[in-house]
This record gives structure tokens, sequence and C-alpha cells, in this order.
């Protein structure tokens, strides 16, 4: 998640700018991406449902270990999910910061050769 966090942050303190009209077909992406692992995250309540495996040593150990791959801690479905919504939110604030920066930038890049 380091990638995405490090643009937010770079494009929130000004290093990052990125022209609106160019970017907006970037954010619709992100966004649709975004919709799309919260769909998933919505619906993955019913993979942490224990499988019917047969009452037996066996089948309860499978049903425990599908149960918490699918919604436990660490690597879990769950867990992967909620890190991809993590990157694509943090990618969704730099671009919106970034497209906010632009103009800013290019007023400021521009200044120098107002002045003479």
């Amino acid at each position: 998640m380091g990638d995405a966090n490090a643009f937010r942050n770079a494009a929130a303190n000004g290093q990052v700018g990125i022209d609106p009209d160019a970017a907006h077909t970037v954010l619709n992406k992100i966004r649709t991406g975004k919709d799309a692992v919260e769909a998933l995250l919505n619906g993955s309540g019913a993979l942490a449902q224990p499988p019917k495996l047969g009452n037996n040593p066996v089948g309860n150990a499978m049903a425990a270990k599908f149960v918490q791959r699918a919604d436990g801690g660490g690597d879990s479905y769950s867990a992967a999910l909620q890190n991809l919504l993590g990157q694509y939110q943090a990618a969704e604030e730099g671009i919106v910061q970034a497209m906010a920066r632009y103009h800013e930038m290019d007023q400021s890049a521009a200044d120098p050769f107002r002045k003479a």
C-alpha cells in the first residue's frame, strides 16, 4: 500500500499536479474498481460460513480453516479486499489532490515569465 500512499502524500504536499481533464478517465476507473471491491466486501460474509463437510475431525478442521481463510485476519480474503480498497482510496485521494494542485503549480511555473 506504500505506493498509493506515497502518491497521495506527494499530491498533498504539492509535489504532483495532474491536468484535471486528463485525469477524469483514470479517476472514473479508480472509482469503478473501488465500487467493485466494496461490493465484494459486502458479500464476503457469505464466504465465512462453514461448509458442510461432515461431522468428523477432518471435516470440522477443514470447515474451520475455510472460515478463517475467508474472513480471518492477516492473509484472508476479507483482509486482501480491505487492503485493495485502501489502495483504491489512497489513489483516488491522490488524484483528486493532484488535480487541485495542477492549476496552482501551472500558475507558479508561469509567474517568472509574467514578471519580466
